[in-house]
């Protein structure tokens, strides 16, 4: 599961450099957000991934930190999540009015042929 995993993580970020390399700002967006989804799943995966084990030590137990799972790359992620999602709305808001203000959507702000 493991091997699948870390092929998967690389054809996501594979494919988000592809797209960032593209030369129109709509792809770039996706891109940079393809990258941050398989940067999530490694810190998600690096935090040992595991079956049946409870997030939170259970009422009137004695806390056993290797029958736990471990919450700091939960944490991490859902902090990227949600710093992702403002910096795509951020990027969104820029690649609107620079769309306006240029007339087109390339990165360089030139239609090829020109």
């Amino acid at each position: 599961m493991e091997t699948v995993l870390a092929l998967g993580i690389g054809i996501v970020f594979g494919a988000g450099i592809w797209l960032v390399l593209r030369p129109r700002t709509f792809q770039v967006l996706i891109g940079l957000m393809l990258m941050s989804y398989a940067v999530n799943l490694f810190i998600f995966a690096m935090g040992r991934l595991a079956v049946d084990r409870p997030p939170l030590t259970p009422a009137g137990t004695v806390p056993d930190p290797a029958a736990l799972a471990d919450p700091v790359p939960q944490a991490l992620v859902l902090t990227a999540i949600v710093i992702g999602f403002a910096t795509t709305a951020l990027y969104l808001v820029v690649m609107i009015g620079a769309r306006g203000l240029a007339g087109t959507d390339h990165v360089d702000g030139e239609e090829p042929g020109e």
